[in-house]
């Protein structure tokens, strides 16, 4: 029997390949963190000056609506950006370990955080007697808020049971009850509202976990061909995920704010405040691709759209969570 020693260089390649991945978990959960300050530390930012008052634990809130956000980005994402890829000739096989059932199961934690907020009368339980699960079944919100509990629940269970022929109808329940949620029945024309919304959401979040599973499976393959070309597939239709993300969110911002007003409640309303944030960055975050874009057509090599496109995957998170801020700040005041 002879024993074989692994070389000095093989050994050295692990240990470096092993620094690395520590590496970016260590930056990755970095960028978690910071990205979490946005809500967290966001209201009194926004509402400094402008005279509203923010429902209590907005921040909390705020924080618990970007987990759900983004949640549902990294399922649907993995499941868009696999269907673009088994459309390649030529893909290899190999496949990052989906993130689908840590993503799934954060979600269904803050989906039951939220329904506890929605039990106690929209305001933060501090003891189990303020929760009343009962009541939840009383109220369009309370069903709403249950109805994605058990759709999180639902698509932690798909994930974990690797089933991507059902996976994709609980994330979209959850959309369903988003758009319904954010445009209540006592709203002008709620049914439009929650088309738009419905529109939004779900573009948004093909396009960011869409990215964000496309640059995993670039990364795995390591420079072969079909890397490319799978960024490039992605492109093409995250052009027209970015347009539909862009003209709903105008036609929901004219609604929140009529044109002759808009101006004002930009700079003097807290709403206003956030959704200026949240178009700069989406602006940024649209720079990006194009200059992922350019790369990837002009250059020789089209892997150096690679650190734009990893940029823009930063943008777009924090677009996540000052959406979820958006969420938790009080509506903007319809001046006539």
């Amino acid at each position: 029997m002879s024993l074989i020693r692994p070389t000095a260089e093989a050994t050295g390649e692990e240990g470096s390949r092993r620094r690395s991945g520590t590496g970016r978990a260590a930056a990755l959960l970095g960028l978690v963190a910071l990205g979490a300050l946005i809500p967290l530390l966001g209201p009194p930012a926004a509402l400094h000056g402008t005279g509203e008052a923010a429902a209590p634990g907005a921040g909390g809130i705020g924080l618990l609506r970007a987990v759900l956000f983004a949640a549902l980005s990294v399922p649907l994402g993995e499941l868009f950006v696999h269907r673009l890829a088994r459309r390649l000739p030529g893909v290899p096989s190999e496949r990052p370990c989906s993130w689908a059932p840590f993503a799934t199961s954060a979600g269904f934690v803050a989906a039951l955080a939220l329904a506890a907020v929605v039990s106690a009368g929209n305001l933060i339980p501090h003891r189990l007697g303020q929760i009343d699960v009962g009541g939840l079944y009383g109220s369009r919100d309370g069903r709403l808020a249950l109805l994605e509990v058990n759709a999180f629940l639902a698509a932690a269970l798909c994930a974990l049971l690797r089933r991507p022929a059902a996976q994709v109808w609980p994330p979209a329940a959850v959309v369903v009850a988003e758009a319904l949620r954010a445009h209540p029945t006592t709203e002008h024309s709620p049914l439009v509202g929650s088309a738009l919304t419905l529109a939004h959401l779900t573009c948004a979040a093909l396009w960011a976990g869409g990215l964000l599973h496309a640059l995993r499976l670039i990364r795995l393959w390591r420079g072969d061909p079909a890397g490319a070309a799978l960024l490039g597939r992605y492109a093409r239709v995250a052009a027209v995920l970015l347009a539909v993300v862009t003209a709903t969110g105008v036609c929901s911002a004219l609604r929140r704010m009529p044109p002759a007003t808009i101006l004002d409640q930009l700079t003097t309303t807290a709403y206003g405040r956030t959704l200026l944030a949240k178009v700069v960055l989406v602006a940024a975050v649209a720079l990006l691709a194009l200059w992922a874009r350019i790369r990837l057509r002009r250059a020789a090599d089209p892997l150096t759209a690679y650190p734009p496109a990893r940029a823009e995957v930063i943008a777009l998170g924090a677009v996540v969570a000052v959406s979820g801020l958006l969420t938790a700040l009080p509506l903007p005041i319809r001046w006539t």
